[in-house]
């Protein structure tokens, strides 16, 4: 499962909304620099007045799930989208003025832009949009598959694909979610697709594609292209772990289930897109270096810690580079653990109620080591927040999208070893040896390394789509083509044009943009490295912690407070001292792990 640690601030609540019915006109007049700027002071005025009660609300609802706060949060939510598609569509007036400050166009140009679901403005349009949009999310949020013959909702069914090892239970748990899942939403989600492209053209966009390719400070062409080159920088590295786990999948399970050549069946994998494998650590662990030498989990149990003692250890870690201490209502405000009397939701979210310092976070905590990183990763969104609240309102967000991800999970690789030593988790005498580095590697490697080129292909496909370059008759076929091109992997039973596979994935009846995962997944271990050469680390880059280094803070710091102000390539270099996105450090942390993986793999096929 992807930890994403949804950002809530109210700017991004107030753009990545769907859009509804709404029929506003856009004011007339002059489209002039002066009234390019009038129109800023204003929406950033009405947004700034109607956001921090929006806040209030979603927080409401997503701590105290009830029919009335439901009801509050939908009301609200149309309230913003309203105001949402209003600003976009004034702000495109002034696309093509000359004369506007730089300052003017980069923020006409996230009015504009961020939207992630653009309504067309003729009557009705939206409306329909907007009951498409709705009926795709119910299809998937109350879909089912089955386990033996019986009915299985997808939370039960991703769980139990991370254990079973059962292959023909795999493939029916596989093949009733996609099923019954994405295939129902294909007309809807075709018919939505149309409506979208013709909204963002509206707008002044060639289509939706393009529209969401715009938020890179490059033209969306050139995004596209950087893309490709990211990807192919760190191919070579995903390669040879394809290689690696195909055959310990067919030791295990034989050629009649997984072949020595080929791709690897999707279901096998331990998760139900395949887009990380962790899960199946145990079938490919290196014999006698696959245990670890310590549990995190363990580790916590055994020094007493709760759930307030974990988030009091994350602060320490940020504290230690020389941050604030969190506001005192972060400890009264945050959710940290489930409460009894009431639901809520638990998926970990980092919150700025006010845009200012009103932090907070929203977990229900486990003691475990799962969760001990989650913390780290999102106090991580928490420094970010408060460290751009004196930006203008339009740029407390992070310089895009992959960079408020990327935060915390840099700061969460550095839950090394000495890290653990530093805060008395774990006694120096038992620092694992280097003989145990395979084992790490592998295990993180899982996860990092197998989700890249899902999280590269979900925009992919819909960039074609969203092109025209995949037609609604090509659909599955795309899919299943991307999916094999890119991820090596291909489905357990043969699909149809009946079939949409796609759906089956939330992000994609949801309509939320994807690479954000793939850049977030690279930019982590550039910052991770950055900091570890800037802390004077000179061993094994995996080993490396930062802990206690407040010039390496200095210098994050001044990262982050930049916010959006600058296009993202300032901003990387105020902390890299690089102005380009790379895959070199991630490759670098994993080189040893390389090594031994083209070692076992000598006298092996390697592709698909």
């Amino acid at each position: 499962m992807i930890r994403t640690g949804v950002s809530t601030i109210a700017l991004a609540m107030l753009l990545a909304v769907p859009a509804v019915a709404q029929e506003k006109k856009v004011a007339p007049g002059a489209a002039t620099p002066a009234a390019a700027d009038a129109f800023l002071e204003r929406a950033t005025k009405e947004y700034s007045e109607f956001s921090e009660d929006d806040a209030r609300i979603q927080w409401l609802y997503a701590t105290y799930i009830n029919d009335d706060t439901s009801a509050l949060v939908a009301k609200s939510g149309a309230e913003g989208t309203e105001m949402a598609v209003r600003f976009a569509l004034e702000a495109a007036r002034f696309d093509k003025v000359s004369g506007l400050s730089p300052d003017t166009k980069r923020q006409l140009d996230i009015l504009r832009s961020g939207i992630t679901s653009p309504a067309p403005t003729r009557a009705g349009a939206a409306a329909s949009l907007s009951k498409l949009q709705t009926d795709m999310q119910t299809v998937y949020g109350t879909g089912k598959g089955t386990l033996k013959g019986q009915p299985i909702n997808g939370s039960d069914i991703e769980a139990a694909m991370g254990t079973n090892r059962n292959p023909a239970e795999l493939k029916e748990m596989w093949t009733s979610w996609h099923d019954n899942v994405g295939a129902p939403q294909r007309a809807d989600y075709q018919r939505a697709a149309g409506l979208l492209n013709e909204g963002a053209r509206e707008l002044g966009f060639k289509d939706v594609g393009a529209m969401w390719r715009s938020n890179y400070d490059m033209p969306p062409e050139e995004f596209a292209k950087l893309t490709d080159k990211l990807w192919n920088e760190v191919k070579p590295l995903y390669e040879s772990l394809h290689t690696y786990v195909r055959w310990k999948l067919n030791e295990k399970y034989g050629d009649a289930v997984q072949p020595k050549t080929g791709p690897i069946r999707a279901d096998l994998l331990g998760n139900m897109w395949a887009q990380e494998w962790g899960n199946i650590y145990d079938l490919v662990a290196p014999p006698g270096s696959g245990d670890l030498g310590y549990d995190v989990t363990d580790l916590l149990n055994a020094k007493k810690y709760d759930a307030i003692k974990m988030v009091k250890t994350g602060e320490g870690f940020y504290s230690s580079l020389g941050f604030a201490p969190l506001p005192d209502t972060f400890w009264k405000r945050s959710l940290f653990v489930k409460p009894a009397d009431r639901e809520v939701q638990c998926h970990a979210s980092a919150w700025n109620l006010d845009n200012v310092d009103d932090l907070r976070i929203k977990m229900c905590i486990k003691v475990n080591g799962d969760d001990f990183v989650v913390i780290h990763h999102e106090l991580g969104h928490n420094y970010y927040q408060r460290a751009y609240n004196k930006q203008p309102l339009l740029y407390r967000t992070g310089a895009n999208d992959g960079f408020h991800e990327a935060i915390g999970d840099f700061v969460a690789l550095s839950i090394t070893p000495d890290y653990l030593v530093s805060i008395d988790l774990l006694d120096k005498d038992k620092v694992p040896s280097a003989d145990k580095d395979t084992g790490l590697l592998l295990r993180q490697a899982m996860d990092k390394v197998a989700f890249l080129p899902f999280g590269l292909l979900i925009d992919k496909w819909r960039w074609g789509v969203f092109s025209g370059g995949v037609k609604p008759t090509g659909y599955q076929g795309a899919w299943d083509a991307l999916r094999l091109q890119y991820q090596g992997v291909a489905p357990p039973v043969a699909r149809d044009e009946t079939k949409f596979d796609p759906g089956a994935k939330y992000h994609i009846p949801a309509n939320v943009p994807y690479t954000r995962y793939f850049l977030a997944r690279l930019l982590q271990f550039q910052f991770y490295k950055a900091a570890c050469d800037q802390a004077g680390w000179t061993g094994p880059l995996h080993r490396c912690s930062f802990f206690g280094n407040k010039d390496v803070g200095k210098k994050l710091d001044a990262m982050l407070e930049m916010g959006a102000s600058k296009p993202w390539p300032d901003a990387l270099e105020a902390f890299t001292g690089s102005r380009e996105m790379s895959g070199a450090a991630m490759v670098e942390y994993f080189a040893p792990l390389k090594a031994w993986l083209d070692e076992q793999n000598k006298g092996k096929p390697t592709g698909w």
